[in-house]
């Protein structure tokens, strides 16, 4: 794990560290010109904590939903299919809610960067409220495709009650609007609808930061997908992730750490000289028991989130069998929501932008424009 991929040249010398490694990194930090660190975060930074990425092919959500009878797996996170069958996302939501997981040693290293006054701010994929649970304060978080933890009514925006949600939740069933009988959503951001004015007024933090974190996410998602090339062009960017993403790897102080988060998160820990604290805060917030269960081989927690993944589609298809006998007629997305869908992907802008223009104009966009995922990319 470490510098693998890159289209820098070996022989490009990176501007403000010493070389692209995570020792490195540690030394830029140390050095105190790390003082406005900028986070980005996706599911992988969840996925130890046990809840499914939507990418993978075999445990992510859109792969296995695929198999049922839907227009678009990612039906089941769009407003127009919500608005007219919204239980199978309820389904989802039961086993997804917070409360069930606990924050990875990668979520309590971002709280450790809050504590030691170097986090300027977090900007979120995730809905699942684990950067909360780990102690970022949350004047510090963006969480850009909103969040579990409020909800409201779509027709007439009255806020609902979080202990009601809990009960409807915990039984799979679809709230409605005590004032309007309107239906009730959690406050995340689903196809066709505004990313949380917050994200707008703060994505200038990430033109300011001195440095870039980026964990676990495809950057696929616009405009959140655009927030790592608004910084300056000398500032440091680290990404933790499985591959390399978007513009990560083309700039000479970039530093690539491909694999799972949670590792390259402790190298580098380690290598700032912060190993055994973070280990101690994380296993005091979870306890022994959580922290032994996500240290496991990931082969089996592939196994096990294989088995939950399947599960939660054989819930939502038994579901949407019901709503085809109940409304004798199909479950797919109307027309308008069909018609609705398809400029979004013709217009999606490219991952990769080159020219400052494209990546402010993605970053611009109010929309969502790919997927929305229940922990992030």
């Amino acid at each position: 794990m470490g510098q693998e991929v890159s289209a820098v040249p070996e022989t490009t010398k990176p501007e403000n560290l010493s070389e692209r490694s995570l020792p490195a990194v540690a030394d830029y930090i140390k050095s105190g010109k790390a003082r406005k660190v900028v986070v980005l975060t996706g599911a992988g930074i969840s996925t130890a904590a046990g809840i499914p990425d939507f990418r993978s092919p075999e445990t992510g959500l859109y792969a296995n939903l695929a198999a049922l009878e839907l227009e678009e797996p990612e039906d089941v996170f769009s407003l127009p299919f919500f608005k007219e069958n919204p239980k199978p996302f309820y389904v989802l939501a039961k086993d997804l809610y917070p409360g069930k997981f606990h924050p990875t040693i990668s979520h309590v290293f971002i709280s450790l960067l809050a504590t030691k006054g170097l986090l300027y701010q977090l900007f979120t994929q995730n809905i699942d409220c684990l950067e909360r649970a780990a102690g970022v304060p949350a004047d510090l978080i963006v969480e850009a495709h909103g969040s579990f933890a409020s909800q409201r009514c779509i027709d007439c925006k009255t806020p609902y009650a979080d202990d009601k949600m809990r009960e409807h939740v915990s039984r799979a069933e679809v709230p409605h609007c005590e004032k309007c009988n309107g239906l009730v959503k959690p406050d995340i951001v689903f196809f066709h609808e505004n990313l949380p004015s917050l994200f707008f007024d703060r994505r200038h933090m990430a033109e300011e930061a001195d440095l870039i974190l980026v964990l676990g996410t495809s950057l696929t998602v616009h405009p959140f997908a655009g927030l790592p090339d608004l910084a300056p062009f000398e500032v440091p960017r680290v990404l933790f992730n499985m591959e390399r993403v978007g513009s990560l790897g083309s700039q000479p102080d970039d530093v690539l750490v491909l694999g799972d988060c949670d590792t390259g998160v402790r190298q580098l820990a380690n290598a700032l000289g912060w190993g055994e604290e973070l280990e101690a805060e994380w296993r005091k917030l979870v306890g022994d028991e959580e922290a032994d269960r996500q240290l496991e081989g990931s082969s089996k927690r592939q196994v096990e989130l294989h088995d939950e993944v399947s599960q939660l589609v054989h819930d939502v298809d038994k579901v949407l069998h019901v709503h085809d006998v109940s409304s004798s007629g199909s479950s797919s997305p109307s027309p308008e929501a069909v018609a609705e869908k398809e400029p979004i992907t013709a217009t999606q802008p490219e991952v990769q932008q080159s020219e400052s223009a494209s990546v402010k104009e993605s970053v611009e966009t109010t929309t969502l424009t790919e997927e929305v995922k229940v922990s992030g990319a």
